[in-house]
């Protein structure tokens, strides 16, 4: 029985490869290891059962099993975007009320230079050269990764169950800042077994992680790819041909990118190495063009395609049979196994085929709401009244995604835009508040709204329509500074006054279909 996320690891065959980044390739038996290590580590730094641990790292060995440890040891998950500027990284420590911290010595140096002694947590567990302890900038101390596996093996604490809290995924909300999604055992373990099943993961795969694993999506990756017993490679994503060379050495099986990675990639030619093996590619995190699709099948001829769509919320949502692309190539699919996405009016009861409503989300995979945010999980986690199989009189649960859709009368869903501001871009969703909150704080300008515009290629640009900048090129460069690269506007425009709607807020529609080209 699986009860814990690093129980997934007892699927894999001892000799088998788990996992390989650059030169150095672990065996299942091996990863066990050094996940038991760390994580008899973490129990003598003090780790007790529910703290929360931020991982603040790119794709390496290192990565998967801290994140893998600090289930065994009995805390929870917190992993960052490494691309994250200080001040995200800190918003979140303090936010979640973070113990410990994993990272890199070279990460672990430009924090304590830039975040307040607030904003760090008591134990730095840092890999590579440790820096010294500024007793100024830090309460405790910084151990490194080397000391922190190398002591005696300790008994395992106290029990952990299925329904513990496992894991906190960070993403924006429509205001104020991200919003820290909480995620069970249960969650991430029913997440890892249907996904793996929809996709026939078998522990013959070899699946390149490109995208980042403390994005829903990437992160499922590593969860399939363990519960089938599969070999994983880690890449930090540099270049489309550092892809296709890792598809030709590994004989790469399984590729899911989000579209603005797959339209570089398509525009490469690639050689028949790289592709041979390829089982099937996938797309999440925005629509796929059909020109793009057309050219990925031309790529990998023999591969199926798997048209996906996902709320972190509900970690993995829908999936487009490869059978039904070419029938109805615009529909997100169905749920996937054990879920169910439903079209609901505002009163929760069902819209009929072709009605628009908002897609909400129930099952095993639907998480338990917001860290810290009373206010924001009940206003997207709400219950709703269902008579399948319970009586009429159940109520449970669900998550209300905030995105509209419609079903068709075959059941097929299909997505049509958001209720909220939120921008989708990159296969990220961003707050606008988020953006306008840097803006303000450099004092650069008077006013400042941040909205998203269709993109082909990002899903949504950015552009930020300000008032009051007299030096366009010092606000830019501060925001360069301080937000991570997919935040960073494609456009800054400025502008005598902002638009206003009749209750005197800032009209983003407006704005919209004036800047739109």
């Amino acid at each position: 029985m699986l009860t814990r996320l690093d129980d997934l690891l007892s699927h894999g065959e001892p000799g088998r490869p788990a996992l390989t980044y650059r030169s150095q390739t672990v065996s299942y038996a091996e990863l066990r290891a050094q996940v038991g290590a760390a994580a008899a580590g973490l129990r003598r730094a003090g780790l007790r059962r529910g703290d929360r641990v931020v991982l603040y790292l790119d794709k390496r060995i290192e990565t998967v099993v801290a994140m893998l440890a600090v289930s065994a040891a009995g805390g929870v998950l917190v992993p960052v975007n490494p691309v994250f500027k200080p001040a995200q990284v800190g918003y979140v420590v303090t936010d979640c009320a973070a113990r410990f911290l994993v990272t890199t010595a070279e990460r672990c140096q430009t924090l304590l230079a830039e975040l307040a002694g607030a904003a760090v947590p008591e134990q730095l567990i840092a890999i590579g050269s440790v820096p010294p302890a500024d007793p100024e900038s830090i309460t405790g101390r910084v151990i490194g990764w080397d000391e922190l596996c190398a002591g005696p093996a300790q008994p395992s604490q106290e029990p952990v169950i299925d329904t513990d809290l496992a894991a906190i995924f960070y993403t924006s909300g429509s205001t104020g800042g991200p919003k820290g999604v909480v995620l069970t055992h249960r969650n991430l373990i029913a997440g890892a077994q249907s996904v793996a099943s929809y996709l026939q993961h078998s522990q013959d795969d070899v699946v390149l992680s490109v995208l980042p694993l403390s994005f829903d999506a990437g992160f499922s990756q590593l969860s399939t790819s363990l519960v089938a017993g599969a070999h994983m490679v880690l890449v930090n994503y540099l270049l489309p041909t550092e892809v296709m060379r890792l598809c030709a050495r590994h004989g790469v099986t399984a590729l899911t990118c989000v579209p603005p990675l797959w339209l570089q990639l398509a525009s490469q030619a690639w050689p028949p190495e790289a592709t041979r093996r390829m089982r099937y590619f996938a797309n999440t995190g925005g629509a796929m063009p059909r020109s793009m699709l057309a050219r990925l099948r031309e790529i990998f001829p023999t591969a199926r395609p798997y048209l996906m769509y996902g709320l972190t919320e509900a970690f993995r949502s829908t999936y487009l049979d490869p059978d039904q692309v070419d029938i109805r190539p615009d529909s997100i699919g169905k749920a996937i196994p054990n879920a169910e996405v439903l079209i609901v009016r505002p009163d929760g009861s069902p819209c009929d085929p072709g009605e628009h409503g908002e897609i909400v989300h129930r099952g095993a995979l639907v998480a338990s709401g917001y860290w810290n945010d009373p206010e924001r999980t009940a206003q997207r986690f709400r219950p709703i009244r269902s008579s399948i199989g319970v009586g009429p009189q159940f109520t449970e649960m669900t998550v209300w995604s905030g995105d509209v859709g419609y079903r068709d009368e075959e059941g097929f869903l299909y997505f049509v835009g958001r209720t909220d501001d939120m921008i989708k871009t990159s296969g990220y969703r961003v707050s606008p508040t988020e953006i306008e909150e840097v803006v303000y704080a450099s004092g650069l300008v008077s006013e400042a709204v941040a909205f998203g515009v269709a993109d082909e290629r990002l899903g949504q640009q950015v552009i930020l329509a300000v008032t009051g900048a007299s030096d366009p090129t010092t606000l830019r460069k501060t925001l360069e500074h301080d937000l991570p690269r997919y935040m960073i506007p494609q456009r800054i425009v400025l502008l005598p006054e902002i638009p206003r709607s009749p209750n005197g807020k800032f009209d983003r529609g407006v704005l919209r279909q004036r800047l739109a080209v």
